[in-house]
């Protein structure tokens, strides 16, 4: 399940795209469009600068822009940094230990399908895709 924190950071992304024209865009005006918390979004903010997605600048005239081209940004990648994983389970997770009836375990390949899935559907859709209309996404 996606966290509140990776949907808030997708629309946030959406709404930076959308609205900034390579200008920074204050937080207060961020979480007014959005109807999130200025703390919050501020969490999520630090995360998506931290992660290179996003430039921050202080002071008068300062915000957040975007980084790179809106076709650059996939939703994989915004919800992976957001997120930590998109397995969808434990076992799949980047760095975890290998499990013990890894060599006997009947679903693994349900799972490891299931993730292949995951990933590729969500870094087919890039924020340039999603910026203005919206388009339909589901299956």
């Amino acid at each position: 399940m996606i966290s509140t924190r990776g949907r808030y950071a997708l629309r946030v992304m959406i709404d930076i795209a959308e609205n900034g024209n390579g200008r920074y865009i204050p937080l207060d005006e961020i979480a007014s469009r959005q109807q999130i918390s200025e703390k919050y979004l501020e969490s999520i903010l630090v995360i998506l600068t931290r992660g290179g997605m996003l430039n921050g600048l202080r002071g008068k005239g300062g915000g957040y822009k975007l980084t790179k081209a809106t076709c650059d940004y996939t939703v994989g990648d915004i919800l992976r940094l957001t997120e930590g994983s998109l397995a969808p389970v434990a076992c799949l997770k980047e760095g975890a230990e290998p499990c013990a009836r890894q060599n006997e375990c009947k679903t693994l390949g349900v799972w490891k399908g299931l993730d292949t899935v995951i990933n590729n559907y969500l870094d087919g859709i890039t924020l340039d895709s999603l910026v203005g209309q919206g388009a339909d996404y589901s299956i």
